[in-house]
């Protein structure tokens, strides 16, 4: 679907509304206090009241859309644009494009970074996987690089390896690149008994209590035969943070990390992305007020 479809299907708030209604009561309203199946619809308040206990209904509760002054159409205007922008759409551009202010742009794609990232964790990695962690962030003029700099975030990364193409990944910030962490990190985001690469790391050997672990010690120029495809994931990661964002602060990077996620694990399905993300979005429930101003 490209713009024009997208805005003939979606350009209008009536349109935007029935949208919701359709995914949120395909087979018609049912109230969700008492469970009866007739209601009227209040179009001046944009929501449904019970014909039998006559508990009122929004139809945008639920959704990332709820609590918001934005009208429908700029959010799903703003959600086709983030889906098909496969370089990342900074706040800045997004207020440009869809004339809305600066923080109330960088509040949307923070509402949608974390759908995305709710969306992923519903799914475990499987087969064989590497997995590796990394450090990213910006560098201090003269600091350290690598692990132990000042100002990375350390994250952990897992990826399927289908031999000549990356399966779906994961990643994650992490405090510590540490056993507990790993071994958490594991539960949430991998089948267990998988096979699974790493590389030397003390750390990762917890890998074995729920993973078919092997980890080897490789040389610089060997380790791209043991690891290939996490050391891509890693390297297209810090490109996308690097290349739109300029670098992202560890209050803010997983989020960013959902989104870069959230198009790779889809990067086979990009004309399907926009409606994906509509999906996701209106399944997602609404970012509390308080966790927007973190």
């Amino acid at each position: 679907m490209n713009l024009v479809q997208w805005q003939a299907r979606f350009g209008t708030e009536e349109a935007c509304l029935e949208a919701l209604k359709q995914k949120r009561w395909p087979e018609g309203f049912q109230c969700p206090k008492c469970g009866h199946d007739r209601g009227y619809w209040i179009a001046g308040r944009k929501l449904f009241q019970c014909g039998h206990c006559r508990h009122q209904t929004s139809v945008t509760a639920g959704t990332i859309f709820h609590s918001s002054n934005v009208p429908l159409v700029q959010w799903f205007l703003a959600i086709y644009l983030m889906a098909s922008d496969k370089g990342g759409l900074s706040a800045l551009r997004l207020s440009k494009q869809i004339g809305v202010s600066w923080i109330t742009a960088h509040r949307m794609l923070r509402r949608m970074r974390r759908a995305m990232g709710d969306r992923d964790s519903l799914y475990r990695l499987e087969g064989l996987v590497e997995l590796d962690d990394a450090f990213v962030g910006g560098r201090r003029s003269g600091g350290k690089s690598g692990r132990g700099a000042e100002g990375k975030t350390p994250i952990l990364v897992a990826v399927e390896n289908r031999g000549k193409k990356a399966g779906f990944i994961a990643i994650e910030t992490t405090p510590s690149v540490s056993a507990d962490r790993i071994r958490e990190f594991a539960r949430r985001r991998l089948r267990p008994k998988q096979p699974t690469r790493t590389d030397g790391l003390i750390a990762l050997r917890v890998l074995g209590e729920s993973q078919e672990h092997e980890g080897r010690v490789t040389k610089s120029q060997q380790v791209d035969e043991w690891l290939p495809w996490v050391h891509i994931a890693i390297g297209n990661l810090k490109a996308f943070l690097l290349g739109t964002f300029h670098g992202v602060s560890g209050k803010y990077l997983q989020e960013y990390l959902n989104e870069f996620v959230y198009r790779f694990n889809r990067r086979f399905w990009e004309p399907e992305l926009p409606l994906r993300l509509l999906n996701a979005c209106m399944d997602h429930l609404p970012v509390r007020l308080v966790a927007e101003k973190d």
